[in-house]
């Protein structure tokens, strides 16, 4: 059997005005800012005048480790949404906005997929509203800035080889990784060693995605640390005066942006740091919006449960005083089988003893997810090759933890596929179980604050690091920042610092190769093992599939 692709069902959406769209949030024209006929900014007025209404029931949509074989949590949390509206549930989606790198590389875009999609698709996954540009200006007008605060004498006296602030691009590009700057002599500047991280990685990604209003903005972005002068005293983003100017750029940006689903209900997608290398959730603006307009509102957390569900509870939970009332966890057979050892060429091939195999990492998903004192339902996205076998293989395996799995065909069938889920939900919800949690008090030291995520959550032996990473953090402790969370940046692929041990390893040690203060965002960022915050393209990127077709039209984006 054939099935469209994702982009041919999105062609073929039905979709409302924007404005109608709004309505079923109370949204009145004259409360929106349209960017054509299918998308819009909830303006920033509105927002201030919504600040004091009700608060509606917060759903965590996570999954297991990503493998090759595909997840689709954005799809369930799209799916979910809709199914929720579909049984009489006022319900808004929160997700993220979707990065050219990975579009143009090789994890795909974020609107979801098969009949459970956000649209515009192609837009969104695109140049959208424009607020990665503004993102990725802000953040190099910064940059500019400091290189023109030397050239013009240096007034607050920063160390030029402790500038550590670099430059972002909103594409993945290694060879921009490691750079020198102002080569070419006196008039280009003072050369120095530089380098980019892609725009999803930046600090201003998460300060935007972290603050409350443009006054917020504009205190987080002046609490940048740029650089460090020759006695180590640090050097801030407000010394040089560039705050106000950065704040001005983001305007626009600060404004969530609404769409709708193929079934037209209303999201909210605003935001997009990457949760392997950032905290990896909708932001806070829109989150809190969403609660202010809808009874429940589904928002997803990027990657798995390890990285983005831990972040999404321990640094956006933790700072906006968010409470969520349950967690979905996104698992399929496929990847499970994966998880039990068999390769994406073998996928299709019922394996029921994989699957029991790879349950150990769905496992121990649920167990830290629990550690937080949240009740967790299990949707098994469907494919059309798994088998009945397969299917009670994870059922029963759930069972066993206290839980319940619930077959879910949204990708097939749209909020027909996902009322048996979204009834789960709401009676879930609505009985008020959740005790939530965070892992670690403020007030815990920041090494102990890395061992506990490593050790509870990765079920590490030890983390490995050198006496200037601990000198490092005890330095930030003394000048203050030691109440902040930190922000793990590793391998998506594995509870290891290694993307080739899937399932559920025991016995191994996290290195920690560099940290990060993000001050203005408000946590420490902790890089683990080889992961990059420039990445690289594949061999063979999607880049050389999309083209326009001769109506004009995009082809091969998914």
């Amino acid at each position: 059997m054939k099935f469209k692709s994702d982009i041919e069902i999105a062609r073929s959406a039905q979709k409302i005005p924007i404005a109608d769209v709004a309505k079923k949030l109370e949204i009145s024209y004259d409360d929106i800012v349209p960017y054509g006929h299918d998308k819009a900014k909830i303006s920033d007025k509105f927002l201030k005048k919504i600040s004091s209404s009700k608060k509606g029931k917060l759903i965590l949509v996570t999954a297991i480790n990503p493998t090759p074989a595909g997840e689709g949590k954005t799809t369930t949390t799209v799916g979910l949404g809709d199914g929720l509206n579909a049984i009489g549930k006022k319900t808004a989606i929160c997700i993220r906005e979707a990065s050219l790198g990975p579009c143009f590389g090789m994890k795909g875009g974020a609107a979801g997929g098969g009949k459970a999609q956000v649209v515009p698709m192609e837009e969104m996954n695109l140049h959208f509203t424009g607020d990665f540009h503004a993102i990725t200006s802000a953040h190099n007008l910064l940059s500019a800035m400091i290189d023109n605060h030397i050239y013009w004498g240096n007034k607050e006296q920063i160390d030029i080889r402790r500038v550590v602030w670099k430059r972002v691009l909103d594409m993945n590009d290694r060879a921009l990784r490691d750079i020198v700057t102002s080569l070419g002599g006196a008039p280009n500047g003072f050369p120095r060693q530089a380098g980019f991280d892609i725009t999803v990685a930046s600090e201003v990604m998460a300060i935007l995605c972290l603050a409350n209003d443009l006054k917020d903005l504009q205190k987080r972005l002046g609490n940048i640390i740029i650089a460090y002068r020759r006695d180590k005293s640090p050097v801030f983003c407000k010394d040089i005066k560039a705050d106000g100017a950065m704040t001005v750029l983001l305007q626009q940006a600060m404004q969530p942006n609404i769409v709708q689903t193929l079934e037209n209900n209303p999201a909210l997608v605003h935001g997009g740091p990457f949760a392997n290398i950032a905290h990896g959730c909708n932001s806070v603006i829109a989150t809190k919006a969403a609660l202010n307009l809808a009874d429940y509102v589904v928002t997803e957390a990027g990657f798995g449960a390890d990285l983005g569900a831990e972040k999404f509870l321990n640094i956006k939970c933790r700072k906006a005083d968010l409470k969520p009332s349950a967690v979905v966890l996104v698992a399929t057979v496929r990847a499970l089988k994966m998880n039990g050892g068999v390769t994406k060429e073998n996928l299709g091939e019922e394996n029921s003893s994989a699957v029991e195999k790879g349950c150990d990492n769905l496992g121990r998903h649920i167990e830290n997810l629990k550690n937080f004192g949240l009740p967790v339902i299990i949707a098994i996205n469907h494919f059309i090759s798994d088998t009945d076998n397969e299917i009670f293989k994870i059922k029963e395996y759930v069972a066993k933890k206290d839980c319940e799995a619930i077959l879910c065909k949204h990708w097939e069938k749209g909020s027909e596929g996902t009322i048996e889920l979204a009834n789960k939900v709401v009676e879930i919800a609505d009985s008020d179980k959740s005790q939530f949690s965070t892992l670690y008090p403020d007030k815990m030291n920041l090494f102990e604050k890395i061992e506990t995520v490593c050790k509870k959550i990765y079920r590490a032996d030890e983390v490995v690091a050198d006496k200037a990473i601990r000198d490092q953090l005890n330095a930030w402790e003394d000048s203050g920042y030691g109440d902040l969370p930190v922000c793990m940046a590793k391998t998506q692929y594995s509870f290891t610092t290694d993307p080739n041990k899937r399932g559920a390893p025991v016995g191994h040690s996290i290195p920690i190769r560099e940290v990060r203060l993000s001050a203005g965002a408000g946590f420490i960022v902790v890089v683990c093992g080889d992961i990059m915050t420039m990445p690289g393209l594949p061999k063979i990127p999607s880049a050389e599939n999309i083209y326009l077709n001769e109506n004009s039209q995009i082809e091969g984006l998914f």
